[in-house]
């Protein structure tokens, strides 16, 4: 189901397709999900390093920028900020955003994948299951990833009311969980290319000199 034109309005305004590589919108399938919806975790060296964790709800990627990026600790709450709708296109985008617009900086894709919803575990028989868009609307999500680097349960859990609401991701307690991993510092590569942020954006840089 392609996202509707609503829902990536605040995207789109805020690009200059002529300038950035960024995918504009569009469907896009992916072979890997097993016709499941797909998350996306991509590292973004913009002003600040982050990590931006997706997921597809609706034909759109649900998207937070996560500054310290996702952790394989349960004890560990990272801070999760919510940002605009993604098309589902961008879960393949690698590359550098011109310095000049929105977001600038190098982008890979640090982690992909497939999830569920992990309500559907525990649900009755004969009762409704709340979809993954109801629990964000509800604030308390919980979803099972399984990735190239990240497996397990995740909860996105939103604190607070009105301009004063964080949302914080969480590793759930379960056979992904590991406090010795710190897959952000061991793990920087791309799943995609085996590249780094830096090498993407040395080899662009390049590219463009010649």
């Amino acid at each position: 189901m392609p996202g509707s034109s609503s829902s990536l309005k605040d995207y789109e305004s805020k690009r200059d397709f002529a300038k950035t590589s960024e995918p504009r919108g569009g469907e896009a399938t992916f072979d890997r999900a097993k016709s499941r919806p797909i998350f996306v975790i991509q590292k973004h060296d913009a002003s600040t390093l982050h990590y931006d964790f997706r997921i597809e709800v609706d034909g759109v990627l649900k998207s937070w920028a996560v500054p310290k990026g996702p952790s394989t600790d349960p004890r560990e709450k990272r801070l999760a900020v919510p940002t605009e709708d993604h098309p589902l296109p961008y879960a393949d985008f690698e590359g550098v955003i011109p310095e000049d617009e929105y977001g600038g900086g190098s982008v890979i894709v640090w982690d992909r994948g497939s999830y569920r919803n992990l309500k559907e575990d525990d649900a009755e028989e004969g009762k409704p299951v709340p979809s993954v868009a109801d629990q964000i609307e509800d604030g308390h999500a919980t979803i099972w990833l399984d990735g190239e680097k990240l497996t397990g349960g995740y909860a996105l859990l939103r604190t607070g009311k009105g301009e004063k609401a964080r949302w914080l991701l969480i590793k759930m307690k379960d056979e992904g969980a590991d406090a010795r991993r710190k897959p952000t510092s061991t793990q920087p590569e791309s799943v995609i290319s085996g590249r780094t942020v830096e090498e993407v954006a040395e080899q662009e840089a390049t590219s463009a000199n010649g």
